[in-house]
C-alpha cells in the first residue's frame, strides 16, 4: 500500500516550501508529503487522489488565499476525504475566524505562523492529529469477517465487542448476500449457527463467547500475577485515570473490564466538551488513548468479568468470571453504568433485534438511509442522534420532558435544531415494542394521544443503571443501587456499623475500607467524562494514603 498523504496549501511558495521541508523531516519516512500553491488546485489534486483511492491523513492550509479561502477548502475538502485531519494556518489576525472552521469547516487544530521551532510548535500537534487518523485508519481489507443477522443480540454483541476494542473486521448480513452462505457451505458451516467469525488464517469461531473471540484476537485474558497494589474494576474514564496515575505511581495495577476500553462513555459517537479537545473526539478514541496512556506506565488489563468480591484481613480478593481470584491491598470500583432498560412490553425480547441500548457507533451505517429513532433527551441522546443523522433518511428524537433544556448541553441542542434531518417530539413516550423476529413498530403516547409508528431501528438513551448487584451487602448502596463512599456513608451524623476503623473514611472509600469508589457508579456522581477522570486520579492518592497506613 502506498504511504498516506500530508498535503500542504499556501499561495505564498516561500511559506509553503517550510512547511513541506518541516513536514518531510520529520513524517517522510511514514507519509508522503504534497503541495499544492492554492485551493483550487489542492482540490483538483485531492480529486485524482481519490480515484486513485489513496489514503490523506492530513490537509494544512493557509488562510488568506486568493480564490478560495483556506476555511473554505478545508469546507470543501471533508466532502472527499472526511477522515482527513484539517490544519488552518492563519497569521495572528485571524484567530477568531479560525475559531469559528473548529464549527462551521469542521476544523480539527489552527497554527498561527511562524511555528519556529516546529519541535515544539509544529511536530507535537501534528504528531497527535497524525495518531488520532491512524486509530480510524483502515487500511485495504485482510482481518476479520464477520457473518451474521442484521436482526440477532449474538451479532450485534460480537459487532459491539469488535468494534470497541478497535478490532478491523468487515461485517457481512447472512440474509442479503447468497454468496455468504456459499461461503459457509464451503467451510462445512451451518447457516443457521451465526455469528461466525472468520480468519485470515482460515480458521473460524461459531457464535463465540465473547472471552474465547477476546483471547483469540490477542486480547489478554489473565492475569499475570496473583497479587497487586491495586486493582481496578471498570475500564471507563475513572478506571482508566485510576490506571495511568496508579502505574505511573509505581502501584502494581490491575484493570479488569469484560468488555472494552471507555466504558459507557466509549460508545459515545462524539464528546465536544471535554477539556482539551475543541473540535472534540469520540468516546472510543478516548479509551483508546487513555488505554494506550496506562499500558505505557505499566498497568495491566485484562479482559474478564468480576463476578464477586471478598475481604480477608487485609486482602481483597476479586473472583472473576473464569473461575480465578486475584488478591490485593485495596480495590477502587469504577464499573460506570449501563443504560437503563425500556420497562414495555416487547422491549426485552426484541432487544438486539432493532431495539438498542447506546450503539451509536455499532449500528449507524447499518440504518443508512432508514428512518431511526432516538428514545432519550440527555447529552448520549443529542449526541447519537447527531451520528445517525449522518447516516439515516430521518431521525426522530422521542423525549418524556418538554424539551432539552434542563437535560441536555446547549452545544447540543443548538446543533440539533441546526440539523434538518432531526425532529424533535416532546412529551413522547414509548409504551410497547412491536415484533415477532424483528422490530416492526413502536408505540408511542404523545400529546396527540397513542400512534403505532413503524419501526426497524430505535436507539435507547434513558439514564443510567449501577451494575452493582455481583458486589456483597458489606459494600453499602443507596437505594438504586450506587455505591456510597466518603461522607454519604454517614446517616444521621453516624457512619455505619460495618465500618469498624478508629479513622474516618477517606473521601472516596467505600464502606470496607481499602475499597474505593469513583465515576458514574458513585452516590451523587456528575455524570460528565471529566469528573470521572478527576474522581479516578484522585482515587490513587487515597490509596496510597491507605496503603501508607499497612
Amino acid at each position: 500500500m502506498t504511504r498516506p498523504i500530508l498535503l500542504a496549501v499556501d499561495d505564498d511558495l516561500s511559506v509553503l516550501e517550510a512547511v513541506v521541508q518541516d513536514l518531510r523531516r520529520e513524517y517522510g519516512n511514514t507519509y508522503r508529503v504534497l503541495r499544492a500553491a492554492s485551493g483550487q488546485a489542492a482540490l483538483d489534486t485531492l480529486s485524482q487522489l481519490k480515484t486513485r483511492q489513496e489514503p490523506v491523513a492530513l490537509l494544512i492550509s493557509d488562510q488568506r488565499m486568493p480564490g478560495i479561502t483556506g476555511v473554505e477548502f478545508l469546507e470543501r475538502a471533508r466532502t472527499l476525504y472526511p477522515d482527513a485531519r484539517r490544519v488552518l494556518l492563519t497569521a495572528y489576525a485571524d484567530t477568531e475566524a479560525a475559531i469559528r472552521a473548529i464549527n462551521s469547516a469542521r476544523i480539527h487544530y489552527y497554527l498561527n505562523k511562524p511555528w519556529d521551532p516546529p519541535e515544539e510548535k509544529l511536530y507535537p500537534v501534528i504528531a497527535d492529529l497524525l495518531e488520532d487518523w491512524q486509530g480510524g485508519f483502515r487500511p485495504p481489507f485482510e482481518g476479520l469477517r464477520v457473518i451474521g443477522h442484521r436482526w440477532s443480540l449474538k451479532d450485534h454483541k460480537v459487532r459491539s465487542f469488535l468494534s470497541s476494542n478497535h478490532v478491523p473486521y468487515r461485517w457481512f448480513d447472512v440474509a442479503g448476500d447468497p454468496e455468504v452462505v456459499q461461503q459457509l457451505t464451503d467451510r462445512q458451516i451451518d447457516p443457521e449457527r451465526l455469528p461466525v467469525v472468520l480468519f485470515p488464517d482460515g480458521s473460524a469461531l461459531i457464535d463465540p463467547e465473547l472471552e474465547v473471540l477476546a483471547a483469540r484476537v490477542g486480547l489478554k485474558v489473565q492475569a499475570a500475577q496473583n497479587f497487586y497494589d491495586l486493582i481496578v474494576i471498570g475500564a471507563g474514564p475513572a478506571g482508566l485515570a485510576a490506571a495511568v496515575y496508579g502505574a505511573s505511581e509505581g502501584l502494581c495495577t490491575l484493570v479488569i473490564e469484560p468488555e472494552a476500553p471507555g466504558g459507557q462513555a466509549g460508545s459515545t459517537s462524539k464528546i465536544e466538551n471535554y477539556l482539551g479537545f475543541p473540535s472534540g473526539l469520540t468516546g472510543a478514541e478516548l479509551g483508546r488513548r487513555a488505554h494506550t496512556q496506562a499500558s505505557r506506565f505499566g498497568a495491566e488489563f485484562v479482559v474478564q468479568r468480576a463476578i464477586g468480591l471478598r475481604i480477608d484481613g487485609q486482602y481483597r480478593f476479586v473472583q472473576l468470571s473464569d473461575g480465578r481470584e486475584i488478591s490485593s491491598h485495596a480495590v477502587l470500583l469504577a464499573p460506570g453504568v449501563q443504560y437503563r432498560k425500556l420497562d414495555v412490553p416487547g422491549a426485552e425480547r426484541l432487544t438486539g433485534r432493532g431495539l438498542y441500548y447506546g450503539a451509536a457507533l455499532v449500528e449507524a451505517v447499518a440504518c443508512k438511509g432508514e428512518e431511526v429513532f432516538v428514545v432519550g433527551g440527555a447529552n448520549s441522546a443529542g449526541q447519537g442522534a447527531l451520528h445517525f443523522a449522518k447516516f439515516a433518511r430521518h431521525v426522530t428524537m422521542l423525549v418524556r420532558g418538554q424539551g432539552l433544556s434542563a437535560t441536555m448541553s446547549k452545544y447540543l441542542i443548538d446543533e440539533i435544531s441546526r440539523t434538518s434531518n432531526i425532529t424533535l417530539e416532546t412529551g413522547a413516550q414509548v409504551l410497547e415494542a412491536i415484533g415477532e423476529e424483528r422490530l416492526e413498530a413502536i408505540k408511542v403516547r404523545g400529546p396527540e394521544g397513542e400512534r403505532c409508528l413503524p419501526a426497524t431501528s430505535v436507539f435507547v438513551f434513558i439514564g443510567a443503571a449501577p451494575g452493582t448487584a455481583w458486589l456483597p451487602g458489606c459494600v453499602l448502596r443507596d437505594e438504586k443501587g450506587f455505591l456510597l463512599a466518603g461522607p454519604d456513608l454517614r446517616i444521621d451524623g453516624k457512619l455505619p456499623e460495618v465500618w469498624r476503623e478508629p479513622r474516618e473514611p477517606f473521601l472516596l472509600e467505600s464502606s470496607v475500607p481499602g475499597i474505593f469508589v469513583a465515576g458514574d457508579v458513585r452516590h451523587g456522581s456528575v455524570k460528565r467524562v471529566a469528573s470521572a477522570v478527576g474522581e479516578g486520579s484522585i482515587a490513587v492518592q487515597l490509596v496510597h494514603q491507605y496503603l501508607a497506613g499497612f
